[in-house]
C-alpha cells in the first residue's frame, strides 16, 4: 500500500501525483488532500477537512509551534480533523511509503507513526527549521528537476545519499513528439497564467497585447484567461509561451519544447525566483527570465524567445522524470515490504 499527500495549493501538486500514478506498477494507492480527487482517478482519495480559516488576516493561536512547523495553529479543529484521518488510515492499511508533496506537517506524521517519507523537494530557499525537518524525516527526496542544473534549491546538499533528481515531468509526456507548426499569418503567444497566486494582471496583458502588433494573444488560467483542462493544442499552437516559474507550467511547456518567456512571480520561499534564476544562469534552456517587464519590452522579449529552440527543453524534462520518481517510491516500498 502507497499513499501520496497532495498539498491543496494551485495545480501542479495535483498534476504530479496523476502523471506518477500510472507509473506505480498497479500498487494500491490512497490519495489525501484538502482538494477533491482528481477526474479519472482510479484508485481511493480520501478528502481531508482544511486546517486554515476563511479569514487571511487574524492569524491562530502559536500556529508554528514555536517554528518548528509551518501551520499547527493550536486548538483547530480542522487540523485535528485531518491528522486523525491519516492516523486512522494507516492504522488500518500499515503502508510500505507514502509520498508527501508537499507538508512537513503530514511528513513528520507519517514517520512518527514508523512509516517511510518519500519528499518532492520543492524549489526555492528551503533553509528554514520547519524544511529541515520534513528533509532530515525522509528517506528519500525525490527533485523534480535534473541534477546539472544548478541552484534551483538552498537547503539540500548536492551530495546527500538521499537526494534523487528525476527530471521535470508533467501529464504531456506520454503525447507523441511536438512537431513544428506552419507559421501562421500572426504569430501566437499563449499565456499561462496558473491558479496558484497572483501573476500579470489584466490591464498588464491588454498593453502587452497593443505593444505587440503582429502577434496573437490566448490566455489561459488567472483572471484574464479561461481555464483548459487540456492546454496541449494551445501550447503547441503557440510560437512562444509566456508563463510563471511554477514546476508544472515549466514541465508542460518542456513537454511542448516551445520556447518561453519566463515571469516569476512571487511564492513562499522565494520558489518561482529561484527557479528562474537557475534557468537563466544554466543558458543552455531556450527561455528568456523577465522579472517585471515593462509595457513596451515585449516586443522584445517574444522576439529573443521566439529566436530560441524549443527542443533545448530536453535538457529539463526528457519525457522520463516520472518513471524515474515512480522508481524511487517503489524501492522504498519494496524495502519495506522485505524487511517485514
Amino acid at each position: 500500500m502507497i499513499g501520496y499527500y497532495v498539498h491543496h495549493h494551485g495545480h501542479g501538486h495535483v498534476m504530479r501525483a496523476t502523471t506518477l500514478l500510472p507509473h506505480l506498477g498497479g500498487h494500491e494507492v490512497t490519495g489525501f488532500s484538502t482538494l477533491p480527487a482528481p477526474r479519472g482517478w482510479p484508485q481511493l482519495w480520501i478528502g481531508l477537512d482544511p486546517d486554515a480559516d476563511d479569514d487571511p488576516f487574524e492569524l491562530p493561536p502559536d500556529p508554528t509551534a514555536g517554528g518548528v512547523f509551518h501551520w499547527v495553529p493550536r486548538g483547530h479543529d480542522g487540523l485535528r480533523s485531518r491528522m486523525a484521518t491519516i492516523s486512522r488510515w494507516i492504522d488500518l492499511t500499515d503502508p510500505d511509503v507514502v509520498v508527501v508533496d508537499t507538508s512537513v506537517e503530514v511528513a513528520a506524521l507519517c514517520r512518527l507513526h514508523g512509516v517511510p517519507v518519500v519528499q518532492m523537494l520543492q524549489p526555492g530557499v528551503r533553509t528554514d527549521r520547519p524544511h529541515q525537518l520534513a528533509l532530515d524525516l525522509a528517506d528519500r527526496i525525490v527533485a523534480p528537476w535534473p541534477a546539472d542544473v544548478a541552484g534551483v534549491v538552498e537547503g539540500v546538499a548536492p551530495d546527500d545519499p538521499r537526494l534523487v533528481h528525476v527530471g521535470a515531468f508533467s501529464r504531456f509526456d506520454d503525447r507523441p513528439e511536438p512537431h513544428a507548426v506552419a507559421p501562421p499569418a500572426t504569430r501566437q503567444v499563449t499565456v499561462l497564467s496558473g491558479t496558484g497566486g497572483p501573476g500579470i494582471d489584466d490591464a498588464s496583458l491588454e498593453r502587452a497585447r497593443r505593444n505587440t502588433p503582429g502577434w496573437t494573444w490566448t490566455v489561459l488560467g488567472g483572471h484574464a484567461g479561461s481555464w483548459l483542462d487540456d492546454p496541449w493544442p494551445a501550447l503547441l499552437r503557440a510560437d512562444v509561451v509566456v508563463t510563471h516559474a511554477g514546476q508544472n507550467a515549466l514541465a508542460e511547456v518542456a513537454a511542448a519544447r516551445r520556447p518561453a518567456v519566463v515571469v516569476p512571480q512571487e511564492r513562499p520561499h522565494d520558489e518561482q525566483r529561484t527557479t528562474a534564476a537557475a534557468l537563466r544562469a544554466d543558458g543552455r534552456l531556450p527561455v528568456v527570465v523577465a522579472e517585471a517587464p515593462a509595457d513596451d519590452d515585449w516586443a522584445a522579449l517574444l522576439e529573443q524567445a521566439v529566436r530560441r529552440d524549443g527542443r533545448d527543453w530536453e535538457v529539463w524534462n526528457d519525457g522520463k522524470g516520472a518513471a524515474r520518481a515512480a522508481e524511487i517510491v517503489l524501492e522504498v516500498a519494496h524495502a519495506r515490504t522485505d524487511s517485514r
